[in-house]
């Protein structure tokens, strides 16, 4: 039995899926299969149930996920653990963000991280808080930087600081031609947005009803990319910070209207993984996370 077997189990099991599995570790999807054959053929039992919608852990794959995560999560630690007794910070960093800070956080994380550590790698999933949640819950990342809503931070977790909710559309719309835009006139404007369950869409829905605001949703998306490129096309508008726009804005492609009265603020947040202690490369990466990010957020 093989490290990577195990550890593709796991993924598959995570993602429910096995294209996605290969997506996420950068594998063919048949090697994928042929790991979990391989597994499955070894202990003689079926891991999985496979259904129309994807790869569903079977009644033995339920006993064995919390057997098999334990046994990765200590092979992980005894390798980081041999490498920082040695002096050198390997290993790999799993880092979750959200696409709104992607684009400028990580080019400066990779440099800074490869000036201070450069045996150290880093894997960067970008997606919404929510799918990063789930990741960071099942053990696969590391950390993640997400929105919080409200009082939702409360939760052990540094907020590294908090931006405003703009309206986003294509340059010249007439919906944009001031700094500011009421909560109210959102009603009637047709919108593209993340599907529910999502954090911001349970923000609107709660102002929405407390202010009697109907939103026109024509169109759910799963990526923030999505959402710019709708809206850049003039049939819709979004609701983004203005770090996800701040090259469209500036280019004239795109257009931000801050959205006021009430506005809708979110804290960016660091949450780091309660499924096993972070090695010294992850305690070093979200040290300059927290510098680097909280930095970006004081500049805007």
């Amino acid at each position: 039995m093989r490290f990577n077997q195990l550890n593709t189990f796991l993924l598959v099991a995570d993602m429910q899926s096995l294209s996605r599995a290969a997506i996420a570790s950068d594998t063919a999807p048949s090697l994928v299969s042929r790991q979990i054959a391989m597994l499955e053929a070894e202990w003689g039992r079926r891991l999985f149930d496979r259904t129309g919608r994807g790869m569903a852990l079977s009644d033995f794959g339920q006993r064995m996920y919390p057997e098999v995560k334990y046994v990765v999560d200590q092979m992980r630690q005894l390798d980081a653990s041999a490498s920082e007794a040695a002096g050198v910070l390997t290993g790999t960093v799993h880092v979750g963000v959200l696409p709104s800070l992607s684009r400028q956080l990580l080019p400066m994380l990779l440099a800074d991280v490869r000036e201070r550590a450069p045996a150290l790698r880093l894997h960067m999933m970008e997606g919404f808080s929510g799918t990063l949640d789930e990741q960071l819950a099942s053990g696969r990342l590391d950390m993640i930087v997400v929105n919080r809503y409200g009082l939702s931070a409360l939760r052990g977790e540094d907020v590294l600081g908090k931006v405003d909710t703009f309206l986003i559309g294509k340059a010249g719309k007439p919906e944009l031609a001031a700094k500011t835009l009421p909560f109210r006139a959102l009603g009637g404007i047709p919108m593209v947005l993340p599907a529910v369950p999502n954090g911001l869409r349970t923000t609107l829905d709660l102002l929405s009803r407390r202010h009697n605001v109907t939103l026109d949703i024509v169109m759910e998306v799963d990526t923030a990319t999505s959402m710019k490129d709708v809206a850049a096309s003039g049939h819709a508008f979004t609701l983004l910070p203005i770090t996800a726009v701040a090259q469209e804005v500036a280019a004239g492609v795109l257009t931000a209207c801050r959205v006021t009265s009430p506005g809708i603020r979110r804290a960016i947040a660091l949450s780091l993984t309660r499924q096993r202690p972070l090695s010294e490369g992850a305690r070093l990466v979200a040290s300059r996370v927290r510098l680097l990010a909280s930095s970006l957020l004081t500049d805007l």
